[in-house]
């Protein structure tokens, strides 16, 4: 297989999916804009989704997902672009239970991944934490301090469960 070519036996399923997508597309008359004004950031996990969790649909909401639900730098950059061009006005942050990124320490998963698959990923910080509310606190105040958003944003946080759908508000 070419680095240069799509890999049709491994993505052959997701294009004939688009394909009858295509047949009843109804999302051509959304802009880029959050029409909601809200930006999620949550966690990569499969079983949250999150315009569901919320009640909202395409073109409400900005969503940002990454393991954990971390607030890096990367997602406060997309967030001051957001916040400015994209008619975002709140922020949601919301981590979720029965999370790994919460079940292990940053040297557990590098461990792991270097003694299955005799990969070094030292030099990646996979931003893990044994404490989901202490990291959402940080997080939070990471946003609220961000001196670059634009100002006036509301910032929230909530755990999202897993099994129940609830999200717990958390005050911090």
């Amino acid at each position: 297989m070419s680095n240069n070519s799509f890999p049709h036996e491994f993505f052959g399923d997701l294009l004939a999916a688009n394909a009858e997508y295509q047949k009843n597309f109804k999302y051509s008359e959304l802009t880029g804009s959050a029409a909601k004004g809200l930006a999620i950031v949550t966690c990569m996990d499969s079983r949250i989704n999150p315009l569901s969790v919320i009640g909202m649909k395409s073109g409400d909401v900005k969503i940002l997902r990454n393991a954990g639900a971390r607030v890096t730098e990367d997602v406060l950059r997309t967030l001051v672009l957001a916040t400015y061009l994209l008619n975002v006005n709140r922020i949601l942050v919301m981590p979720h239970t029965d999370c790994k990124m919460a079940e292990n320490d940053e040297a557990d998963f590098h461990k792991l991944i270097d003694e299955q698959y005799g990969v070094n990923t030292s030099s990646l910080e996979f931003r893990t934490t044994r404490d989901q509310r202490g990291a959402l606190a940080s997080d939070l105040n990471r946003i609220r301090s961000y001196p670059l958003l634009r100002e006036g944003v509301a910032v929230a946080g909530g755990i999202y469960d897993v099994k129940t759908g609830a999200i717990e508000p958390f005050e911090g």
